[in-house]
């Protein structure tokens, strides 16, 4: 099985968008409609279901800004809460969120999220706080305590915020996913026993980086695709 470093998953993305041309908001939205698929799919047996995503400032944010947008559009009561003034978002993940504007959909300042403890409003939270980007301690943790303690389902877009993707190991807080939906391919910490608590079931999603491209990297860069047993 194929699995991926940081170092891997980044260069992934450079050379799709700057050898292949294909748009980092092509990436984006790939992403993003694996993500609802997966959501649609746990949420199949409620009815209405609602669903709160949290959302970060980078493109793991913009991740679920555009999976806000597919959801709505499937009929799923949909609340954005931002862990970020949308000001501060740039590039791919701007333009998720200028079409959230443009859409009018629910959105909220984090820490007045709809989410309740013993749920209830709340069928189902999606975490796209943090990416495999995230290297230190999440510098608020109490987003991840929010969702954490919500007692309600969580999808993981990547990886669960607060785990380090490279060793399998948490930061700091960090969010125990009941699923995980990573892109191209696992990554190497997933291998760590340690990590099963916050990752749950792992679902890999595929985004259109070609074959050739991800066979390159891993030749390229055969050190960091090193797993953890």
């Amino acid at each position: 099985m194929i699995r991926l470093s940081r170092a891997q998953v980044r260069e992934i993305d450079r050379r799709a968008i700057e050898q292949y041309q294909i748009p980092g908001i092509v990436l984006m939205e790939n992403a993003a409609r694996a993500v609802a698929d997966v959501a649609t799919r746990m949420l199949k047996s409620v009815p209405a279901p609602s669903v709160e995503i949290i959302c970060g400032g980078g493109n793991n944010g913009g991740d679920g800004l555009a999976v806000a947008r597919h959801l709505h559009n499937h009929g799923l009561d949909v609340e954005i809460a931002l862990a970020v003034n949308p000001e501060q978002y740039r590039g791919d993940a701007l333009i998720n969120w200028r079409i959230v504007e443009a859409m009018r959909l629910p959105t909220v300042p984090v820490e007045d999220a709809n989410i309740p403890v013993d749920g209830g409003v709340v069928d189902l939270v999606i975490d796209a706080l943090f990416g495999t980007g995230l290297t230190a301690p999440p510098r608020e943790p109490q987003w991840i305590e929010l969702m954490n303690s919500s007692g309600l389902p969580i999808l993981a877009i990547d990886v669960p915020s607060g785990l380090d993707c490279d060793t399998g190991k948490p930061l700091g807080a960090c969010v125990e996913a009941t699923m995980t939906i990573t892109f191209v391919a696992e990554k190497i910490g997933f291998t760590n026993p340690d990590a099963r608590k916050y990752l749950g079931e792992v679902i890999v999603g595929d985004i259109g980086c070609p074959i050739e491209l991800i066979d390159a990297v891993l030749h390229d860069l055969p050190h960091e695709n090193r797993g953890h047993s």
